[in-house]
């Protein structure tokens, strides 16, 4: 699942936009939704009671004894889950990528996708998750957000192969101005001076690291650009597909996890379509690295992570609040582009380095200033 594909696919699953942008390695596409607008049934229904009936969420009475260490241990329990199944799925997706030069990016996604799929049913099937019943309906509204969605996952498996994570996380906050943008011609959602002030320093940080990447990738970065304006156009058109699919749940709404289901198991015959299509399916038959143990307990790992990362988003979330969601999310980039550069081992030059670190402070100054125009979420 990249994309964030994800701080960050994961997703701020449709950025309304208070949130930064979809996780560089979110599969699941669900980071990009308005956190506002989150539905707390998830959560609730993992970590505050058990639903009595459809719909229905029965808090656990107040217990005073071991309640209050509780409380203050989530927001750092579930800050800490989510930001290291975060870094750990970007590096992990890299290493299949890069390190075993594994050339068939949509494979990975049909892989990575079909456990998301097979755990979400066996979740929702066991009880300890809600989820949607499918129909036909439901699914023909969705499917123009699953083919975007789908090119956002491709696109960005394949700028993670050819660019090192640091600049992928830079060029990243392109998505953030193209969806401004966006919301600013459909949606006439205006954006308060500071933000357009980060988001100017965002394409300067851009251009600049660009210019000084020593190992600029030409077929790596129109990968990226387009996994930009595909996430982008996956978060905005999401935002109007949300209210009519609505109208075709039995619930009157569609939760965290059913657009989980229906992104991924959506996208598993399309991207079968597309492995038939590029003749993927010759190269995985004859390719020596899927004969290695350890690439499929990578392989599998980044896909369960990729999951972890939609539930530990929706679990942080409901601890702390947009605003606090949003700044981790900026502040998480950080330690995923250093160690990106690191275990990597990136050729660096220094006015390289200096962009890199200029466009992660231009991030999270474009965090704080989306705090700044909105409610506190804290």
């Amino acid at each position: 699942m990249v994309g964030d594909m994800s701080s960050d696919f994961k997703l701020d699953a449709v950025k309304g936009h208070d949130s930064e942008d979809p996780e560089v390695g979110s599969l699941n596409g669900v980071d990009t939704i308005l956190p506002e607008r989150r539905a707390t049934t998830l959560s609730d229904r993992l970590f505050r009671g058990s639903r009595a009936g459809h719909g229905e969420i029965v808090s656990i009475p107040n217990e005073k004894r071991g309640h209050g260490s509780a409380k203050k241990s989530g927001p750092l329990l579930s800050g800490t889950a989510y930001c290291i199944s975060s870094c750990s799925m970007i590096l992990l997706n890299k290493v299949v990528l890069s390190s075993y030069n594994f050339n068939a990016g949509v494979s990975l996604m049909f892989y990575q996708n079909l456990i998301s799929s097979v755990i979400v049913v066996l979740l929702g099937f066991s009880g300890v998750v809600t989820v949607e019943k499918l129909n036909w309906k439901l699914v023909r509204v969705w499917i123009p957000v699953n083919i975007i969605f789908i090119g956002m996952l491709v696109s960005g498996m394949y700028s993670l192969k050819y660019v090192n994570i640091a600049m992928v996380t830079i060029l990243k906050n392109v998505t953030n101005i193209l969806t401004a943008i966006g919301e600013l011609y459909l949606f006439r959602k205006h954006q308060s001076q500071k933000v357009w002030t980060a988001m100017f320093l965002m394409i300067i940080s851009a251009i600049s690291s660009g210019i000084t990447d020593i190992s600029f990738d030409t077929l790596g970065y129109a990968w990226q650009i387009s996994n930009c304006i595909l996430t982008a156009s996956y978060s905005l058109t999401l935002r109007r597909v949300m209210d009519e699919a609505k109208k075709y749940t039995r619930s009157g709404s569609l939760n965290e996890v059913s657009m989980v289901l229906l992104n991924n198991l959506l996208s598993l015959p399309f991207a079968a379509f597309l492995i038939i299509m590029f003749d993927e399916w010759e190269y995985i038959i004859s390719v020596d690295v899927i004969k290695l143990p350890m690439f499929w307990v990578i392989a599998t790992a980044s896909g369960l992570l990729g999951l972890a990362i939609s539930f530990t988003s929706m679990w942080f979330l409901h601890q702390t609040g947009p605003t606090t969601y949003s700044l981790v999310g900026s502040l998480n980039k950080i330690p995923i582009s250093l160690a990106g550069l690191v275990l990597f081992k990136v050729p660096l030059s220094l006015p390289n380095l200096f962009s890199i670190l200029f466009g992660l402070f231009a991030g999270i100054f474009f965090a704080k200033a989306k705090m700044s125009s909105s409610r506190p979420g804290f």
